[in-house]
């Protein structure tokens, strides 16, 4: 099946490694460029050569808390390779506690960069987009059940949602494209370091809850996201699509 992202080019925030790496190498695996971003400029520049270098992919270490970090990623983009298609929007899940225990500064910290850099990011590539363009935010599977022990991603996970939804409303008539993808138990390093706070049989007991009763792979969540960025998704806006081994019990 042709996806159709031949020479197409997209930014993927994250992008150094875990979700984002993944569908940064599905994207330029089917031929599209990508511009890789995170805060870490070592990870950024790894991630550049092992996604083919010059050519294939550009990088920037850029952190979305930062207002200008956006508009930096689509001039990255256009000088790189003289256009923009989309974007995949990943950021740092927040850290783990419950919601009553985070402190007014852990949430402050948290919407700056979860909820507002993601949609600053957003609101800035849909901007730029022409019809066919299509960005997509990473969220969790909290936006539509809350996850123990996760309670400022629960909070702000279903608010990233429904932005992703407005923005799909607005820029629809343009033809963009805007959805969410809610990753689930996929082995990134985020999900080891969760993990590795909670006892054996906890972990036994969420593995037992996946239907497929195993963690997904990043490379499984990074086809999905490449399918839905490129050209054969093209009908597809304003959804949010969990990619969790059937783990959500919600339809």
């Amino acid at each position: 099946m042709d996806l159709g992202l031949a020479d197409r080019v997209y930014v993927v925030t994250g992008g150094s490694k875990g979700l984002g790496y993944a569908t940064a190498a599905a994207l330029v695996a089917d031929g599209a460029r990508v511009v890789v971003s995170s805060r870490d400029p070592a990870h950024v520049t790894a991630a550049v050569e092992r996604l083919g270098g010059a050519g294939r992919a550009v990088g920037l270490a850029a952190d979305l808390a930062d207002p200008a970090a956006p508009g930096r990623l689509v001039e990255a983009a256009v000088n790189g390779f003289g256009r923009l298609d989309g974007a995949l929007i990943s950021v740092g899940g927040p850290p783990p506690g419950t919601a009553g225990a985070a402190t007014d500064e852990q949430w402050r910290a948290a919407f700056e960069s979860v909820f507002l850099g993601a949609v600053r990011a957003a609101r800035t590539v849909v901007g730029h987009l022409g019809e066919g363009g299509a960005v997509g935010l990473v969220l969790s599977t909290s936006a539509r059940s809350p996850i123990p022990g996760l309670g400022i991603s629960n909070g702000l996970r279903p608010g990233l949602a429904m932005a992703a939804k407005d923005l799909a409303d607005e820029h629809g008539p343009r033809g963009v494209r805007v959805f969410g993808l809610l990753p689930g138990r996929i082995s990134t390093d985020r999900m080891r370091e969760l993990d590795a706070a909670a006892d054996e049989d906890a972990r036994a007991r969420t593995r037992s809850s996946i239907p497929l009763n195993r963690y997904g792979e990043p490379e499984e969540f990074g086809r999905v996201a490449a399918f839905l960025l490129s050209p054969a998704a093209g009908y597809v806006t304003g959804a949010v699509v969990p990619v969790d081994g059937g783990a959500l019990r919600t339809v």
